[in-house]
């Protein structure tokens, strides 16, 4: 009996000792809450992997990442190339304003503004070697007609492809892609050219911004050739003017494929200062196109095949602030005389007006960064340039044609470009334009352009 009365004693003793020493609710609040601040803690570890993931597949950049072109594009269209995964996001957009000399108005020139492009570069890396990338434009500000422009702006895709990366020395690419002619029809955000216009040989004898739908190989071999070869629909001979081709260009929309073409490119780096290289473009333009010009129901004019052959040659030096280019170009049209007569009787062009068989055109530049030795630690750079182009897209005409000599001319451009950090470029220059015949008004030109 005294064990039994024993055991009520022990069971309390040991409930005793198991409970906490001095244990009260104050005690009790105080964990919850510790466990309360623990969860807080996980959950933030949790949310701060998950954005540092985000950023890395939405391609958000670094504060401090480098601009840089991969494969031949602009930095801004090579962001995709340099995430793991997801979607990629980058840009540009520039503006300026032009004002004409007043000793040259007679050549009917304005003062006037323009916001040129706003541009979306939009990619997604399904995998580390297969990647869908875009460029979207919106130029000049609307599509809509205004009391200054009775044509309106435009929104188009400048180039849709996707890739295949296999191995440095060679990958394949399809889709809407950019001809890999000159210095900027790949390259032509404004940061990354001086002038707060694109120079004149890059537009209209190299006719910038040009793409076709085509296919092909690019890659780079030994860390100094780089190259690109595409098959791609070739142009469309009705556009072409006696400005130049630049009208030829189909830019993918509902584009004929009678006739392909086939473009190259090869540029050689023997040093890292030193880009040598140059590019080609063989094609027939003519499409197989047939017109009633009678309306009888019989066609009577069939376009020749035009054969188009264009090509370039360029080379950059860049070293400590110091950048020089120089770029060459020339094109020759086969059957030139019977495209012109064609164009006339299909009312394309004017009585006495002539399509060149051979354009030519050219430009030098240089410019010097001056703020590494004025004010190096500013952050800006500031790099006064000059350039020198001739632009001549009537070098040469069919027999039984006269040139156009309004059509050539030659421009002498001085400006600065200012960068407060390298994805902001403010600019100014001078273009003193002088044509061969007519009149050609002088211009001072504000701009500025971003890329992000």
């Amino acid at each position: 009996m005294n064990l039994l009365r024993r055991i009520p004693l022990v069971l309390s003793t040991v409930a005793l000792a198991a409970a906490p020493v001095g244990a009260t609710p104050a005690d009790d609040q105080k964990l919850a809450e510790d466990d309360r601040v623990s969860e807080l803690e996980r959950k933030v570890e949790i949310l701060t992997d998950e954005l540092a993931r985000t950023r890395e597949e939405m391609g958000v950049p670094e504060e401090k990442q480098e601009l840089e072109s991969v494969h031949g594009l602009g930095p801004g269209a090579s962001r995709i190339y340099g995430i793991t995964k997801g979607l990629s996001i980058g840009g540009y957009a520039e503006g300026g304003y032009t004002a004409v000399v007043h000793n040259k108005r007679g050549s009917g020139d304005q003062n006037g503004a323009d916001f040129a492009r706003a541009v979306l570069y939009a990619g997604y890396k399904f995998t580390d070697r297969i990647l869908f990338n875009t460029e979207i434009e919106f130029e000049h500000a609307t599509t809509e007609l205004t009391a200054t422009n009775d044509e309106g702006g435009s929104v188009s895709v400048e180039f849709a492809t996707l890739d295949f990366l296999i191995q440095d020395e060679l990958n394949a690419r399809a889709g809407l892609v950019l001809m890999p002619v000159g210095f900027l029809n790949q390259i032509h955000e404004p940061p990354f050219y001086y002038g707060t216009h694109r120079p004149d040989v890059e537009r209209l004898i190299l006719p910038t911004t040009w793409r076709e739908v085509g296919a092909g190989l690019f890659g780079r071999i030994a860390d100094q050739i780089e190259y690109k070869i595409y098959a791609v629909t070739s142009m469309n001979a009705t556009g072409f003017e006696p400005s130049g081709i630049r009208e030829g260009r189909q830019q993918g929309s509902e584009a004929l494929a009678e006739d392909l073409a086939f473009v190259g490119r090869l540029d050689w780096q023997p040093v890292p200062e030193v880009t040598l290289g140059g590019s080609a473009f063989v094609g027939n333009t003519g499409q197989d196109q047939a017109f009633d010009t009678n309306l009888d129901g019989f066609d009577d004019v069939h376009l020749p095949d035009a054969l188009l052959t264009l090509w370039e040659a360029h080379g950059e030096f860049a070293s400590r602030g110091l950048r020089a280019r120089g770029l060459f170009a020339m094109s020759h049209l086969a059957d030139a005389g019977s495209l012109t007569q064609d164009l006339f009787a299909t009312g394309r062009i004017a009585a006495g007006e002539a399509i060149a068989e051979d354009t030519l055109g050219g430009y030098g530049e240089i410019g010097y960064e001056v703020l590494q030795w004025i004010a190096p630690q500013s952050g800006w750079t500031v790099e006064p340039f000059v350039r020198a182009e001739y632009i001549d897209p009537q070098y040469d005409v069919p027999s039984g044609f006269a040139e156009d000599k309004t059509q050539q001319f030659q421009v002498y451009t001085v400006g600065v470009s200012a960068k407060p950090i390298p994805n902001v470029v403010l600019k100014l220059d001078y273009r003193n334009r002088v044509a061969r015949r007519g009149a050609l008004g002088d211009e001072i030109n504000l701009g500025i352009g971003v890329v992000f």
